[in-house]
């Protein structure tokens, strides 16, 4: 079948499509955790994952007809994944800031790393951990420095009330508490 026929690409233009983007003149802050975790993402990427991948659609490639076989068309899918992925996480660790969280362990103002519970003028609590752009788990109660809400709390102190900027107007929310991480004896 003709290329023009597919919705395949040739060049890299939309590998970060996406993705979360770092606000122009700001570091690209995560925490020594969050480097790890996305370190041995790229290991496991690059030595488990993409050589299972390529000699799978080697063994393909070499079973003839390859506009019908699904093993190389899916293989060379997968590994072009594996290669933006890759890339991804290589430029993403290139320019990576980590900020120990633990270096703040005992003081009561917001800085990147920190838990905080706060109040909302509703009454509601809740606790959030500001962590970074590629590590922020929102189902984990995490968010991103850049998102309203952490920009927002940051350098706030316990027991200040700040403003968030939200759909449905502005909002007040109250600092309740601010934690950081245990400092670790590695």
């Amino acid at each position: 079948m003709s290329k023009a026929f597919t919705k395949e690409t040739d060049g890299d233009d939309d590998d970060d499509i996406a993705l979360p983007q770092i606000p122009a003149g700001s570091k690209n802050y995560v925490t020594p955790e969050g480097y790890k975790r996305l370190r041995k993402e790229l290991i496991q990427l690059l030595d488990v994952e993409r050589p299972k991948v390529v000699d799978v659609v080697s063994w393909a490639a070499k079973n003839g007809d390859r506009s019908e076989n699904g093993d190389y068309l899916y293989g060379k899918k997968r590994l072009r994944e594996i290669d933006r992925r890759i890339r991804f996480l290589t430029r993403r660790l290139d320019i990576a800031e980590v900020t120990d969280p633990s270096l703040h362990h005992g003081r009561e103002q917001v800085f990147f790393g920190a838990t905080v519970t706060y109040e909302t003028q509703r009454g509601e609590q809740n606790t959030i951990t500001i962590k970074g752009i590629d590590e922020a788990d929102s189902s984990q109660g995490e968010v991103s420095w850049i998102a309203p809400i952490a920009r927002a709390l940051l350098k706030a102190n316990v027991g200040d009330e700040v403003q968030l900027m939200t759909p449905g107007g502005l909002e007040r929310l109250e600092v309740l508490a601010v934690s950081y991480p245990a400092p670790r004896n590695d």
